[in-house]
């Protein structure tokens, strides 16, 4: 990685595959070529190529051949995903691997809500039921929001920021925040200091928003002191300060967010911002992967190789990546397992009966799936 990051330095114009020079592709290729040499990369590999394997002999006769994983063009992606980290390897860029939080920093159920509240909220989020009575409810929790009630309020707001019961519309997503918010709310003061910070032209207000994530985080909010800390440390809409950032991201640790630990750990790692100290990075990274997060427990995994912390973070992010590649590219899943067509799946069956093996034990083996153990 080393290697191919001093190479794209010298790169002109776009920093993709197609476009490298072919000393540096090759390179590329050596990088995808010893990532497949771990044995986890390895074993979904090999499986992939088995599965593949298994249904093209049922079209044609020829069989398969296995290809490096550098030269097989379901998994080209991998190669600019290398290319990627390189360049942020050169450039020293800030990586932020929970920037999706979509779902995980909102709660199922607000501490406080009325009984009221929480049976409308039922309605609306029952999907088996008819359109109609959500429909319903969506009316009356706005009338319920309309004479005061917070989490009415709150709900409103994101009912009108996600869809799709309810048609988007980011400016009375607002309003219904504001009003939650300033019942002290801290889940909607969260909740509205992200929109006010959001690119959507309507309701941006970077100071607005930053003021709203300190009302939640004074609150004992920790997504919003994770923010916070992301925002300074970027430099973005705030001046950048990596000591407020660190300080932000060990309020929001300490609270117990695994996000925040990770990026303790990073910053220990790294000395971004404090001194380098590996033990208080492992300590912020077994933290963190004891709440499951993934990048934490590659971490604690490898923590005995001999590479620097940008090139282990690099391996980080390329090998979750890869895992979410094996996936996608797998067969399409179905409730039991992986699902082949009727027609296939039988003539499959068949075969194997044909060459002694037990009627079921095709399914046993499609049900341990395509994941990368720890991924």
């Amino acid at each position: 990685m080393q290697t191919l990051s001093a190479q794209l330095k010298t790169v002109k114009g776009k920093k993709s595959y197609g476009y490298l020079p072919k000393s540096v592709k090759k390179t590329v290729d050596e990088v995808v070529d010893r990532l497949e040499e771990l044995p986890v990369v390895k074993q979904c590999y090999d499986q992939w190529c088995v599965l593949q394997s298994e249904v093209e002999n049922y079209y044609h006769d020829k069989p398969r051949e296995r290809k490096k994983l550098s030269q097989e063009k379901e998994f080209r992606q991998i190669k600019n995903a290398v290319i990627q980290e390189a360049e942020r390897i050169r450039l020293g860029d800030i990586t932020f691997e929970g920037a999706d939080l979509t779902g995980h920093d909102e709660p199922e159920q607000v501490r406080g809500e009325s009984y009221a509240c929480w049976e409308l909220r039922q309605i609306i989020q029952d999907d088996t039921l008819p359109l109609a009575d959500r429909d319903g409810a969506a009316e009356e929790l706005e009338r319920l929001a309309e004479r005061g009630d917070t989490h009415a309020q709150y709900l409103m707001g994101l009912l009108y920021w996600d869809g799709p019961l309810l048609i988007p519309d980011s400016r009375r997503t607002k309003h219904w925040l504001v009003q939650a918010a300033k019942q002290n709310l801290p889940e909607a003061q969260y909740a509205l200091g992200k929109l006010l910070l959001s690119d959507n032209p309507e309701v941006r207000d970077p100071d607005e928003g930053i003021r709203w994530l300190k009302e939640a985080a004074a609150q004992g909010n920790s997504w919003a002191a994770y923010w916070l800390g992301k925002e300074y440390l970027t430099g973005e809409v705030v001046a950048k300060d990596t000591i407020k950032a660190v300080e932000w991201f060990s309020q929001s640790a300490e609270a117990g967010n695994q996000y925040a630990q990770y990026m303790l750990g990073k910053l220990y790692l790294t000395g971004q911002g404090m001194t380098h100290d590996q033990t208080q990075a492992m300590n912020w990274f077994s933290r963190s992967a004891a709440q499951g997060n993934q990048y934490a427990q590659f971490f604690l995994e490898r923590q005995s190789d001999l590479r620097p912390p940008s090139i282990m973070l690099a391996a980080t992010r390329l090998l979750y990546h890869m895992s979410r590649l094996f996936e996608d590219y797998s067969l399409p899943r179905s409730g039991a397992g992986l699902h082949v067509d009727r027609k296939l799946r039988r003539k499959i069956q068949e075969k194997k009966i044909a060459l002694g093996h037990k009627p079921n034990d095709h399914e046993e083996e499609q049900s341990q799936g395509m994941t990368m153990k720890g991924w």
